[in-house]
């Protein structure tokens, strides 16, 4: 048997079905169908916004928000990141300028940004590190005073509350990914939420190749549509969002309990931020340390994943530059198996055996 690090939720057959007996009723299977419209509804039902657009992944997400926002030359953004938020600045012809993060949080470190800007900065891309919100207000104060957009990558925070407000609600426009990793997932997906009509009417004409009509074209596109299969699957795990949340809070608070002689620590998450539980991080002491625990639980068919690893100052089409912090996270940070099947008994023999390494090794 092996125990992967993530699982994605699937509804029963019978749920996802019923959705596909309409679709072929209709034999509307993309182009802004009844299904996906019903989901971007219910999407903003239960996060409780105003806008958002459905679109084919999190990476066109991104591209489509910098795209939106007229973002040129250089944008500041973590090192800290899924490839995607560094490697979607690259592909819309601009250059990501590194922050380094906050030990704590994993987040970029707003104390360090105002000495990356330039004239030739134009906004911020800035990644809630495993749902674990930014320092919003603090990034809100510093792109106010320099004139710049924000965008928040929040491919981790589907459902994460702050003071009982989305974290989608934050700056210009936040976006989202659906992928099958995800704690929500529409087997593939995205979103781009935002509070400005004028943003939204343009991601809305750009993610179908910038048709305003028929035969007429009022933006440059690109096709970031998704289509009725994906999102019935999203209709139907919707349902089940809340339920998942709240066993993924229990495993982790049990893995904790488990864990709680070993020599790791945890990213620091604000008491008055409802989290989500989209992974288990753990950082271990040393690079040694993980090294060790990774091969040797791989062993018993234990998977696991060091998300995220490298720090993207060291992809090889950046600018490299010296991050001390992100650099050192990255080598010593641990994402275990957590999903919403994930039983006690197997987070049981997980934490045995990530304690019998550290003792066997003391």
């Amino acid at each position: 048997m092996i125990i992967p690090v993530t699982k994605p939720f699937l509804p029963s057959k019978e749920e996802y079905i019923e959705y596909l007996k309409n679709i072929w009723e209709r034999n509307w299977l993309t182009n802004n169908g009844p299904l996906v419209n019903e989901l971007e509804l219910k999407l903003k039902e239960y996060l409780h916004l105003k806008h958002l657009l459905y679109v084919s992944n999190g990476t066109i997400a991104i591209q489509l928000a910098i795209k939106a926002l007229d973002l040129k030359g250089e944008i500041i953004t973590t090192p800290f990141s899924y490839v995607a938020t560094t490697s979607s600045i690259v592909w819309e012809g601009c250059t990501p300028v590194f922050v380094d993060i906050h030990p704590s949080t994993l987040n970029i470190d707003p104390a360090k940004i105002e000495e990356a800007i330039t004239e030739k900065t134009s906004g911020i891309v800035a990644t809630h590190v495993y749902g674990n919100l930014c320092d919003v207000e603090a990034i809100d104060r510093i792109a106010k005073k320099h004139n710049l957009k924000v965008i928040y990558d929040g491919a981790h925070a589907f459902g994460v509350k702050h003071n009982g407000r989305s974290v989608f609600e934050y700056f210009d426009i936040s976006t989202t990914s659906f992928h099958a990793t995800k704690l929500f997932h529409t087997i593939e997906g995205g979103a781009v939420f935002t509070k400005n009509p004028d943003n939204l009417k343009r991601m809305a004409f750009m993610r179908n190749f910038g048709h305003d009509g028929p035969e007429k074209f009022s933006e440059l596109g690109i096709n970031g549509k998704n289509c009725e299969f994906h999102a019935a699957m999203g209709l139907v795990n919707l349902k089940y969002i809340k339920e998942i949340i709240t066993k993924r809070c229990v495993l982790s608070q049990y893995y904790k309990k488990k864990l709680k002689r070993l020599n790791i620590s945890y990213p620091s998450i604000p008491e008055e931020l409802e989290y989500n539980y989209a992974y288990f991080p753990v950082i271990f002491e040393t690079e040694e340390q993980l090294l060790r625990s990774k091969k040797r639980i791989e062993l018993s068919n234990i998977l696991t994943r060091r998300y995220f690893y490298p720090s993207l100052n060291k992809l090889p089409y950046v600018n490299e530059k010296l991050l001390p912090i992100s650099e050192d996270i990255s080598r010593r940070v641990l994402c275990l198996p957590l999903y919403d099947s994930l039983t006690f008994s197997e987070i049981d023999m997980i934490c045995r055996l990530l304690l019998r390494i550290q003792n066997y090794d003391l």
